[in-house]
């Protein structure tokens, strides 16, 4: 795989961060069902809200949002499962000519950024759903679900793929002490 993944890359030197990067990848591991399952109800509950309004005439008021809640929830959980496994999308275009010692530098760095960019979005998310279960916040829909369930959701999803990150980093670091 590209973009500077290495399974082989030890995680951390010491028991914490490896008892850290086993919890997260049990986590990872055991969101994925609930994942997989949340993009068949989506799937499903869209599929029939197209019959019941197309073939029976019945109005589905409920169907758009629950299936939004069902997508959230899939892409922000299994978000750190994608990262464990370097899986999201990187521009490799520097990798290719980059020396293989800067490019390690530069692979930090990205790792850096993301990891900045993830617990910030992480701790934002986290201020929302403290709003929204304090304020009672809820869509404006006619049904009328309330905003802590995607905002517990994104909170959760983002703070474990920073804590991915985080773990990747310190990989990365260790390998580059170990570098000669």
């Amino acid at each position: 795989m590209s973009h500077g993944y290495d399974p082989r890359l030890p995680v951390a030197n010491g028991a914490a961060p490896g008892l850290l990067d086993r919890a997260m990848a049990l986590v990872n591991r055991v969101l994925l069902v609930p994942c997989m399952l949340a993009l068949l109800a989506a799937a499903g509950i869209l599929t029939y809200s197209v019959f019941a309004r197309y073939f029976f005439k019945i109005a589905t008021d409920w169907q758009d949002e629950a299936a939004v809640f069902l997508l959230v929830g899939a892409t922000f959980l299994s978000g750190a499962y994608v990262q464990s496994q370097r899986g999201h999308i990187g521009i490799e275009a520097l990798a290719g000519i980059l020396p293989p010692a800067v490019n390690r530098w530069r692979l930090m760095v990205v790792d850096v950024a993301s990891s900045a960019f993830c617990l910030f979005f992480a701790w934002k998310s986290w201020t929302l759903l403290h709003e929204a279960v304090v304020e009672g916040q809820t869509t404006s829909s006619s049904w009328g679900p309330p905003l802590w369930i995607p905002y517990s959701i994104m909170a959760l999803g983002m703070t474990l793929v920073g804590i991915q990150l985080l773990l990747h980093l310190l990989a990365r670091i260790n390998a580059l002490k170990a570098a000669p």
